[in-house]
């Protein structure tokens, strides 16, 4: 909720230098890799919320085996390179890709009330899984616990971001009983 959005967006993880030029490898973690090549700075942090992140101006980026390769302007050797080692590479949120309708920031959705379409509160978001097949939302709640909601057509009927809740359809037996 807006309450709680972040400075920055969080777009990649540095893993180690590749090569001793100074270049670095960056486990991306953005939905719109392509578009690392027009992005100028990035901010790295310890932090994955971007406390104390330092600018870094992007001299070059190319893809290579499903990560980015990325030269930063004043890192010129393998051992300036590895000095970024685990940092998070992150964009100001104003500078994000706009999304298309019916897609959210994971940021918008932590702490969304999660009920089903009877009404029966089943918690609050506190993660977003990224499975590969489809992303999972983790419901924590008093009732029934954790509960792991598999973000589909069928399950998601409804998120309102601005009132702060998202309406499920779950599957046959995904609940345990109370």
């Amino acid at each position: 909720m807006s309450d709680n959005q972040p400075e920055y967006l969080l777009i990649g993880e540095i893993l180690r230098p590749h090569g001793v030029t100074g270049e670095v490898r960056m486990r991306v973690l953005t939905q719109y890799p392509e578009r690392l090549s027009e992005i100028e700075h990035i901010y790295l942090s310890k932090d994955p919320e971007g406390k104390n992140a330092v600018e870094h101006h992007i001299q070059s980026v190319r893809m290579h085996q499903g990560y980015a390769l990325l030269r930063l302007h004043g890192v010129g050797d393998r051992n300036a390179a590895d000095l970024l080692r685990q940092l998070w590479v992150m964009i100001p949120l104003d500078e994000a890709v706009p999304l298309d309708e019916g897609e959210y920031y994971v940021y918008q959705l932590i702490g969304l009330d999660t009920r089903t379409e009877d009404g029966t509160l089943l918690g609050q978001i506190t993660e977003v899984l990224e499975t590969g097949a489809n992303d999972v939302y983790v419901v924590e709640g008093t009732d029934y616990g954790e509960v792991l909601i598999p973000v589909t057509e069928e399950t998601i009927r409804e998120i309102d971001i601005d009132g702060g809740y998202v309406v499920v359809r779950l599957p046959d037996g995904l609940l345990p009983p109370r």
